[in-house]
């Protein structure tokens, strides 16, 4: 797992925050065993922190770019409003049928929508204004999401987006890799922005927090 605090600190921030739910703990424990690249999942202390906010908001709808194996979707949709509804969107086949499994597990099936596909081609077809946005898929398209759901965010509506640190790569553009970069282009898009406030946490790799105005 990628985090820029020593282990130590992220497993004592573990063990103080709230218990990984049983469902989330045995999605975690699958994507370990059955994933190329389990480092991607958002984990207990970040999944905990995406409930906390998703429950701080109680958004109607909510859209999340990059499903993977639908950790984060599970536990976004935690803080859903009993009618509300999340779309998930996941490129990867194989990832998107471990997240469908997980999802008809979980007591949100009926608010779930995955869809398998290019999220930037569905984006303009989702007939919805958002309520929380979580971007967290391929890094070098990340301004392009944004661009493609700001219009369609709600006013006090809220952007997360994952990975914003890369590793701390961030600190040295000079000879950071295309990731890097694009995570660095997208924090100084963000921070330009007069539509939105913002707040950048050092948690797990780094999330932007933005608030559309």
């Amino acid at each position: 797992m990628h985090h820029l605090t020593s282990e130590e600190i992220h497993q004592y921030c573990e063990t103080y925050s709230s218990a990984e739910p049983e469902l989330l703990y045995q999605l975690n424990r699958q994507t370990h065993l059955r994933t190329n690249l389990p480092v991607m999942l958002s984990g207990h202390l970040q999944g905990r922190l995406l409930s906390m906010i998703s429950k701080i908001l109680q958004p109607s709808i909510i859209l999340e770019i990059g499903t993977f194996t639908g950790y984060s979707a599970l536990c976004l949709a935690e803080g859903l409003k009993p009618d509300g509804k999340l779309i998930t969107i996941e490129l990867d086949e194989e990832q998107a049928a471990i997240a469908a499994e997980y999802i008809r597990a979980s007591p949100y099936a009926a608010q779930i929508d995955l869809i398998v596909g290019k999220a930037a081609e569905t984006i303009p077809h989702l007939l919805y204004d958002f309520d929380l946005v979580f971007i967290d898929a391929d890094k070098v398209n990340y301004s392009l999401y944004f661009d493609a759901v700001i219009d369609k965010l709600k006013p006090g509506g809220f952007i997360l987006a994952d990975n914003v640190l890369y590793h701390g790569d961030v600190l040295d553009t000079a000879s950071a890799g295309k990731n890097a970069l694009a995570m660095h282009a997208y924090n100084e898009k963000i921070s330009r922005d007069t539509r939105l406030e913002n707040v950048l946490l050092p948690v797990r790799d780094g999330i932007m927090i933005s608030r559309k105005k």
